[in-house]
């Protein structure tokens, strides 16, 4: 079972409740809200892929694979217009937090999650710091999706991977990380923050016969020859399968993110965030050098 803990704001459409909680304060939002509690909300960022998520079946008895849990700094009170929207949509989700402005990544440990998805960002970078998968997504409507495959794509270093090598771009350039690259050919990258995530991914798709899984994976990187040989080698002794590798020599990867059709991107660095985001649903990972977080040093 592949269990996600992710917030109200990324599941449904909460932006118009938001901008009152932050322009007239909690009395205001919490009157809105009650007022509105029957009234169903739109779909959110994520809502595509939780839905997609959610309908993957196991192969041979047909029980469910995944599961999702709803995490909310909304009390039980303003939340249950949440719950109505869930029910509205048809969503199975059962299991819920609402921590009435607290920080509900204390409970991931609890709720034995794998992957917690937010809209707010210093949850995310609790989480992270904790040694969770978790990403800070952007708010805005769903987008429609062309099939129920779901297509999750990753960036390397820092998302997957640690952000060891990131740091010797960023101290010294391009030539210092290829010479280092080259000299560690053979050891496998230390795991980041999404490999325990990635490998729960590979262990669900091995559960299907080959070319029937219900999902698929892309590892997107700004990566090329001969710095990728690195990352097949280490994926390959961690014993997990990417089904798409894209090593585009620091291009833009919005158009190929466009390409795969993919529901959910994973990212360290803003500047591939912000042009990924306007084909895909982009969650930043605020972990390593360029987001100024400490590493993780963790047993895959």
């Amino acid at each position: 079972m592949l269990t996600l803990a992710i917030s109200s704001r990324t599941l449904f459409d909460l932006d118009e409740a938001h901008k009152i909680f932050l322009t007239e304060g909690l009395s205001a939002y919490r009157d809105y809200q009650l007022a509105r509690e029957d009234e169903p909300l739109e779909p959110g960022v994520a809502f595509m892929l939780v839905q997609k998520l959610l309908n993957i079946k196991h192969p041979e008895n047909g029980g469910d694979l995944v599961e999702v849990v709803l995490v909310s700094r909304n009390n039980g009170d303003t939340g249950l217009r949440i719950f109505n929207s869930i029910e509205h949509h048809g969503l199975n989700i059962s299991r819920a937090v609402f921590s009435n402005g607290g920080s509900p990544y204390d409970y991931l440990p609890a709720l034995g999650v794998e992957l917690f998805l937010s809209a707010h960002n210093s949850d995310v970078v609790g989480a992270i710091k904790a040694g969770h998968a978790a990403a800070h997504l952007m708010t805005r409507k769903s987008i429609k999706s062309q099939d129920s495959q779901v297509r999750i794509a990753f960036d390397g270093d820092a998302v997957i991977f640690s952000d060891e090598s990131e740091q010797i771009y960023q101290s010294g350039g391009l030539e210092a990380f290829r010479e280092n690259e080259h000299n560690l050919r053979n050891q496998p990258l230390t795991p980041g923050p999404f490999e325990r995530f990635l490998k729960k991914l590979h262990d669900l798709q091995t559960l299907f016969a080959p070319g029937e899984s219900p999902i698929r994976t892309a590892l997107v990187t700004a990566r090329s020859a001969p710095s990728h040989k690195r990352v097949i080698l280490t994926l390959r002794s961690w014993g997990i399968r990417i089904d798409e590798a894209l090593f585009l020599g620091g291009q833009d990867k919005s158009d190929f993110l466009k390409s795969f059709r993919a529901d959910i991107f994973f990212e360290d660095q803003l500047t591939y965030v912000k042009t990924a985001s306007e084909h895909t649903a982009t969650g930043h990972v605020p972990y390593g050098i360029t987001n100024h977080q400490p590493i993780i040093k963790k047993e895959s």
